[in-house]
């Protein structure tokens, strides 16, 4: 029939915006800070594993073995600390309206007549 009006389905020309772009001075969501405290701890618990198995495989070299372990008894530790800690607020600044001191003073002045 004739070529009314419609929905747009054509993508507009030019670059696709970001979903990581920030447009705001606002905080992640809670949810953002948890998914990133997460891997933040996953992360560092899989660093673990290869220190063990290392300190298992160079048995026979005692100073690396032990060192191994060493650097793998405190990342459970570690990880649980830096996963726990959230990021700090930000510090706001208030702004205060400062009133500009133009006025006329309040006293009585004396006055000269010619």
């Amino acid at each position: 029939m004739g070529t009314g009006g419609g929905a747009v389905n054509a993508p507009a020309h030019g670059p696709e915006p970001s979903s990581a772009v920030l447009i705001t001075e606002a905080e992640p969501s809670y949810e953002d800070q948890l998914a990133a405290r997460k891997r933040k701890y996953v992360t560092m618990m899989a660093c673990r594993i290869p220190c063990l198995v290392l300190a298992g495989l160079t048995y026979h070299t005692w100073w690396l073995a032990i060192t191994f372990l060493v650097i793998s008894v405190p990342l459970p530790w570690v990880a649980v600390l830096i996963a726990n800690d959230r990021p700090p607020r930000k510090s706001e600044q208030v702004n205060r309206y400062a009133p500009e001191a133009t006025r006329i003073e309040h006293r009585e002045h004396r006055v000269i007549d010619g």
